[in-house]
């Protein structure tokens, strides 16, 4: 390799850092039930919260609210997988790296 194509990729490596670090901080919000349950996740796809709403735990009902748990979680992943693609996109010309999304 030439040195012009190792510092090539010295600064994408940089540049990939700091994207995983931004979608670190990137705060995202889903919710179900009409907002009775809401599931905040980051850009990288870790959950930070969770909020039930006590008007929607029913101990005659469990699987309901386990259902909008899920639903709630499911669509935070779905925004996290967006965000991180559009974020990593410019950086990787395109192509999808699962490792970083």
């Amino acid at each position: 390799m030439n040195k012009h194509m190792i510092q090539q990729a010295q600064r994408l490596q940089a540049q990939l850092a700091k994207a995983q670090e931004e979608l670190g901080n990137l705060m995202i919000e889903a919710s179900s039930g009409g907002g009775a349950v809401t599931v905040v996740m980051n850009g990288q796809q870790q959950i930070q919260s969770v909020k039930i709403s006590p008007e929607v735990v029913n101990p005659e009902d469990v699987e309901m609210l386990e259902d909008m748990v899920l639903t709630a979680v499911r669509e935070a992943s779905a925004k996290a997988q967006e965000a991180a693609a559009k974020q990593l996109s410019g950086l990787t010309g395109g192509l999808k790296i699962p490792e970083l999304i």
